[in-house]
């Protein structure tokens, strides 16, 4: 591998800011110091820039295998690095859903051949898959999944002695989506009772509501109190359900965590006039109360993480009436770019955006040597410049469904130089794709 120095550029790292020179070597950050020097090294001018620790998205759908026509591994992660991320968590709801060892161990293959990116992938709780959920490497796998609404079939897992089955076996961090699907049922059909087919988007926070999100996640904090378990509760997306979480201990002594999503804190309501169902997701994109609660609960850290829930699907599928149209949408590339304009609006530190999409993602999956700038840990690392403005089009965007929520923004700060385990994976809308990633560990 290359070696890197990376001169004067302002470390962002363990809630500081430092100017000083970094030295990658064999994939690691070898050492941390001012006025480095190492033979054959290339060397990158940081001055002026900020150079933060990669982030680490907890929960994203890349779609392969099954839905390759709306993304895939290797375009998805693509994406991904270029906005910065540097590791991914995927979920299990491809086709066919990771509901067995054999089937998890199908995407790790695939992700070893295609993925710019560090990944893990979740092993998928259905109803009735306990014993492959067993089977569960901790070390190797960042965590178990169960869809407490918002999804189909076996997935589908709101049976509540099925689901004390599972939180009482999990040998593993139990990641939830949680919608009461009763709840979501019943304001439908009050809905379609009466509107009809006349359905519009911005019935959509109505019909999946503050009460189904309250419901369901208040359910899985009682179950996880109960029997212990270590619950990681996602995309948080009501000011209700923020009473739920702690900020009065650790966070490595927390059993019960939490996570926001780009959407949550970027749009509400009032978007669904110009964005559509452009913004339609699951759990729904609510008031600006909702939205301004969830920015605060990440700030006095009852919210743990911020992630994307990259859920892309094609412009024609979104392009469908409101109630065909389905949930979710691609956020990987602009996410962190997002995040530093929240910051240059003064909403949010530099330091606090790094503790939600690096540290603190670390400290919840146990994840080894990343996460943070220090010596001996992997070089995955994000190079960005805060004056450097750029409008997100069709043509810059990398998303293999060719759309973005964000499509017409303006950013004032841009990211230059990504690096994955060491490798410079992206430089100034360049990419390096004959290096691969590597398969996150887990100190467990």
């Amino acid at each position: 591998m290359n070696t890197y120095l990376i001169k004067a550029a302002t470390v962002v790292n363990e809630g500081q800011k430092l100017v000083t020179d970094v030295l990658i070597k064999d994939g690691l950050i070898e050492k941390i110091g001012q006025n480095l020097s190492a033979e054959n090294a290339i060397e990158i001018n940081g001055e002026g820039q900020f150079l933060l620790p990669g982030m680490i998205d907890d929960q994203v759908h890349f779609r392969e295998p099954g839905l390759t026509h709306k993304a895939d591994i290797f375009t998805e992660s693509m994406a991904a690095v270029a906005g910065g991320i540097t590791s991914f968590m995927e979920m299990p709801n491809t086709v066919p859903n990771a509901l067995a060892q054999e089937l998890l161990n199908d995407k790790y293959n695939i992700a070893a051949q295609t993925s710019l990116a560090n990944y893990s992938f979740y092993m998928g709780a259905s109803n009735d898959n306990i014993e492959e959920v067993l089977k569960t490497d901790v070390k190797n796998v960042c965590g178990l999944k169960v869809f407490m609404g918002s999804s189909t079939g076996n997935m589908l897992v709101d049976n509540e002695k099925t689901l004390e089955n599972i939180f009482s076996k999990a040998p593993i961090l139990v990641a939830t989506h949680c919608e009461d699907e009763q709840t979501i049922r019943q304001n439908m059909a009050e809905f379609k009772a009466k509107y009809g087919d006349d359905l519009t988007i911005e019935m959509h926070p109505l019909i999946r509501s503050a009460e189904a999100c309250y419901k369901s996640s208040s359910l899985a904090v009682e179950l996880a109190k109960r029997y212990n378990t270590r619950l990681h509760i996602l995309h948080i997306s009501t000011a209700k359900e923020i009473a739920l979480f702690d900020n009065s201990i650790p966070l490595e002594e927390k059993r019960i965590t939490a996570e926001a999503c780009i959407h949550h804190l970027w749009f509400n309501d009032a978007d669904y006039a110009e964005k559509g169902n452009f913004i339609k997701w699951n759990p729904a994109v609510k008031t600006a109360v909702d939205q301004q609660a969830i920015l605060k609960a990440v700030l006095e850290n009852r919210i743990d993480v911020i992630a994307t829930d990259h859920a892309p699907h094609t412009f024609e599928e979104k392009s469908q009436p409101y109630i065909n149209a389905p949930s979710g949408g691609p956020l990987v590339q602009h996410a962190l770019p997002a995040l530093l304009e929240m910051h240059l609006d003064g909403k949010i530190t530099l330091e606090k955006i790094v503790e939600k999409t690096a540290h603190s993602v670390a400290k919840c999956f146990d994840v080894e040597k990343r996460g943070y700038i220090r010596e001996g840990y992997w070089a995955d690392l994000v190079l960005i410049n805060l004056n450097d403005p750029w409008k997100a089009t069709k043509l810059n965007t990398f998303y293999k469904c060719g759309w973005s929520p964000f499509e017409g923004n303006t950013f004032k700060a841009s990211i230059t130089h990504t690096f994955v385990s060491g490798n410079l994976a992206y430089q100034n809308g360049k990419f390096v794709t004959n290096e691969i990633g590597k398969r996150l560990a887990f100190e467990r």
